[in-house]
């Protein structure tokens, strides 16, 4: 027997309308999940992110979703990555052409 073991996947819009249903309905967040047929947890996490992140809460398709502050910082880390892997190749170079003027 083949079971198929997708998941629903859900837009950033349908999740922040979800939300918004919640806010402006009254209704609890067990009652809305029921309403669009989806787990009540997913919406706790929903909103547990948008809580978190903002206007970036929902980056989609795998993308993180990073504000500004955060891509710069993780390019500046890819930066000094690089430049310290470059340092250790030099040094290394450094080592084997001392030995080998000797």
């Amino acid at each position: 027997m083949l079971i198929n073991n997708s998941r629903r996947k859900y837009d950033e819009e349908f999740k922040r309308e979800a939300l918004a249903h919640i806010e402006s309905s009254g209704k609890t967040v067990t009652e809305v999940a029921e309403s669009l047929g989806i787990n009540r947890e997913l919406l706790y996490r929903w909103r547990m992110q948008a809580n978190k992140r903002g206007v970036v809460a929902f980056p989609g398709k795998g993308r993180k979703g990073l504000t500004e502050s955060e891509r710069e910082l993780f390019e500046l880390k890819k930066q000094l990555r690089d430049a310290e892997e470059e340092r250790d190749i030099l040094k290394k170079a450094v080592a084997i052409f001392s030995k080998a003027s000797k």
